[in-house]
């Protein structure tokens, strides 16, 4: 774990939520960052996970994960190339370990279109809810 402080003081609360987003090895959005930091620090607020995130982005530990139709979630900042993975049925949200398809940075389409980077974002089931 990176041992960067977060914003002018450390706390243990704050630790906390970094910690829930580190551990979690999919982005979460707020209300599930919320619900795994309260499991170390019980008296932790909604309020207090929205300050923490705000300075976790600024000092880029973290990073925002924006899907279509689907509210932000928050994932550590140094992870490697990869997409994700949102499930129709229960609308959790996994990274794929793998990127699907192969476009080098600074290709060059028809017209005059250069890639400077790709997001994919693939829809379907997971395999929770496949199985039920």
């Amino acid at each position: 774990m990176n041992n960067k402080k977060i914003g002018k003081r450390r706390s243990n609360q704050r630790t906390h939520i970094r910690e829930a987003i580190e551990k979690a090895g999919k982005p979460l959005t707020v209300g599930e960052i919320h619900e795994l930091a309260k499991e170390q620090s019980s008296n932790l607020g909604i309020a207090t996970v929205y300050r923490a995130i705000k300075l976790l982005l600024e000092e880029k530990l973290i990073k925002a994960v924006s899907l279509p139709e689907s509210e932000i979630r928050y994932e550590p900042y140094e992870t490697e190339h990869h997409h994700h993975f949102q499930c129709n049925d229960c609308q959790s949200v996994f990274d794929l370990p793998m990127c699907p398809i192969s476009i080098p940075e600074g290709t060059t389409f028809p017209n005059g279109f250069r890639v400077d980077s790709h997001e994919i974002t693939l829809y379907g089931s997971c395999p929770t809810c496949n199985a039920a």
